[in-house]
């Protein structure tokens, strides 16, 4: 039954990237140019640029790239093998959580046909959302185990080290981890016994798995690391105060998030899908969370443990800084308490005639494949990690980009962070364009932009130059008017969403401008 539903999320996700649907987002071409350099001989610790996520992913990828080359492809595979693995412990859990087959069996549908929200983060890799949510599933199911066996030393260690190495993978990896450790330390407690040998195991796997965070947070100190895991990426995008902050990150989880967590919408915009199947899935969930609220009060452990994986999910996204990320994406943990739920549902005695159970299955797993079709055949933007329309670029002009800036010999310069990256990694890191422009239409920019200071030098070394700059016709015409204004001739050239300013005749930096760390101070 696990490997069934393990199989057929594979066939969905083959089958939508058979159609393109995922355009190769910047976020994504970090990661891949990590893998590469990792097969060089890098051993980065954090995702260029922040020590927030670990290099996990990019270590997975390069893993990947050994064996079939380096392709985007090669990534969206990691991302689909750790997915299908979680579709397989999931169904795993189900089973044990509910003693039904008839719940893990739908369980294993809701997961492996699942909302927009899911297949977009566990197909594009952002750098950790898949192992997040493989390593956090894990922690559940282990979780389980020591408290059927609470003397076992060695899944005391185990478990440790997963909870460790999840968390510098990925910090979202919390959700499951302060759940679960609750219900291991509630176990060894139990059992007085050995107490002191398995508290040593657990300290001991965890400084094993974290050891990577842990070796970073002596050479550079903690304030970097705790800085990020806090949220500092997402600083300043709340109101000021800690209520107003708080209020206006609960409508997000209210309205926002929960759209997405459900199918309703996609992450990216404010767009119904399926609306014929959309009463039904609402229907569906609603009761859901009114099964699952019964089963945490009335239930066993298990039910708890998941109840709590939500709970600390909201109550995080409420009141730290990530709660102003109404995108859906810090909802994909709740994919496997969701399945399991509403597996249970299915199995409920409520559904006294079998027929009516699997019709409203059927109903939900539609509506999802509606979701997941409808958004595929939009393209573009396609199924993308881009929230905001101005960074949504049409990415199959990129090969035509590719041979202009190479047959002109413009293999430097400067653009924006969502054409820099998937640039460098496209050409084979041939054409290295660094990200000093801004892309809000209100001249925004910020400096973590600019992730991986190798490229700055060998554009700051390059006597010759270029600019790339998308969806934005305010800065295309400061860009004009300030080389006009410094004497320098130059062409220009529209290439499906691109706009590039070329054959410059001599070498103008950002700063000159007024564009690049200047616009960040504003």
């Amino acid at each position: 039954m696990a490997a069934g539903a393990a199989a057929l999320s594979l066939a969905l996700k083959s089958a939508l990237l058979a159609l393109e649907a995922f355009p190769f987002n910047a976020d994504e071409a970090v990661v891949a140019l990590m893998a590469r350099h990792i097969l060089r001989g890098a051993r980065p610790t954090f995702f260029y640029g922040q020590a927030y996520m670990g290099s996990l992913d990019a270590g997975l990828v390069a893993g990947g790239f050994a064996i079939l080359g380096q392709k985007v492809l090669v990534v969206r595979l990691i991302q689909m093998l750790l997915f299908a693995a979680t579709v397989g412990i999931t169904v795993v859990l189900a089973a044990r959580i509910t003693g039904s087959p008839r719940a893990a069996l739908a369980a294993g549908l809701l997961m492996a046909i699942p909302t927009v929200n899911v297949t977009l983060y566990t197909t594009v890799s952002l750098g950790g959302y898949g192992e997040a949510l493989l390593i956090g599933s894990l922690l559940l199911l282990i979780s389980l185990w020591i408290a059927d066996h609470p003397r076992s030393i060695g899944v005391y260690f185990l478990w440790g080290g997963l909870a460790g190495l999840g968390f510098w993978a990925f910090a979202l990896t919390l959700v499951f981890a302060f759940p679960a450790g609750l219900l291991v330390l509630w176990a060894g407690w139990r059992e007085r016994r050995g107490l002191a040998g398995r508290a040593l195991a657990l300290l001991a796997g965890i400084a094993l798995g974290a050891a990577p965070w842990l070796v970073w947070a002596v050479r550079n100190g903690l304030g970097p690391l705790l800085s990020e895991a806090g949220g500092a990426a997402i600083a300043g995008a709340s109101p000021g105060g800690c209520l107003a902050a708080s209020w206006l990150h609960l409508v997000n989880l209210l309205l926002f998030g929960s759209t997405a967590a459900v199918g309703l919408r996609p992450p990216w915009e404010i767009r119904w899908l399926a609306p014929w199947l959309a009463p039904l899935a609402v229907a569906f969930w609603l009761a859901a969370l009114f099964h699952m609220m019964r089963r945490a009060v009335r239930g066993g452990i298990g039910d708890r443990l998941l109840a709590g994986v939500a709970s600390v999910l909201a109550i995080g996204f409420v009141l730290t800084p990530f709660g102003a990320d109404a995108s859906g994406r810090y909802f994909v943990p709740l994919a496997v308490p969701m399945a399991i739920f509403g597996g249970a549902l299915i199995a409920a005695p409520g559904f006294q005639r079998p027929a009516v159970a699997w019709a409203a299955l059927a109903g939900v797993v539609a509506f999802n494949l509606w979701g997941n079709i409808q958004t595929a055949f939009r393209n573009p933007p396609g199924i993308t990690t881009q929230f905001d329309a101005v960074t949504q670029i049409d990415h199959s002009y990129d090969p035509q980009l590719i041979a202009f800036l190479g047959e002109q010999g413009e293999t430097r310069g400067y653009t924006n962070y969502w054409v820099a990256y998937p640039l460098a990694f496209l050409s084979g890191e041939e054409l290295i364009y660094v990200p000093r422009l801004p892309y809000h239409p209100d001249f925004r920019y910020t400096p973590r932009d600019d992730r991986y200071p190798p490229y700055d030098e060998a554009v700051a070394e390059s006597e010759r130059v270029a600019y790339i700059t998308t969806h934005h016709p305010a800065l295309d015409e400061r860009i004009r008017e300030g080389l006009i204004g410094h004497g320098v001739s130059f062409q220009e050239i529209s290439i499906g969403d691109y706009q590039v300013f070329y054959d410059l005749s001599r070498p103008i930096r950002p700063e000159a401008l007024g564009l690049g760390e200047e616009t960040a101070r504003r």
